[in-house]
């Protein structure tokens, strides 16, 4: 007879399935607003888009961390 894994451990699954996806919807969603800013409010010195994307970045990656931690001590 095979074991079935246990509901929490497809619970886990699911979560880390959707990291990547919150990632790309995250740091997407900054950069177009980098982007939108770049062409509205043009300025010589500062790239909207480049530091919204650092920015973007910045936030999935906590993002990132807090879900796995959150993870592993539901354990």
């Amino acid at each position: 007879m095979e074991k079935q894994p246990n509901k929490n451990q497809r619970n886990k699954w699911i979560a880390l399935i959707n990291i990547p996806i919150q990632m790309g919807v995250i740091i997407f969603l900054f950069a177009y607003l980098g982007s939108w800013l770049d062409e509205n409010h043009p300025s010589e010195k500062v790239y909207y888009n480049k530091i919204l994307v650092m920015v973007g970045v910045a936030i999935a990656l906590y993002n990132v961390i807090r879900q796995v931690n959150e993870i592993n001590k539901i354990k």
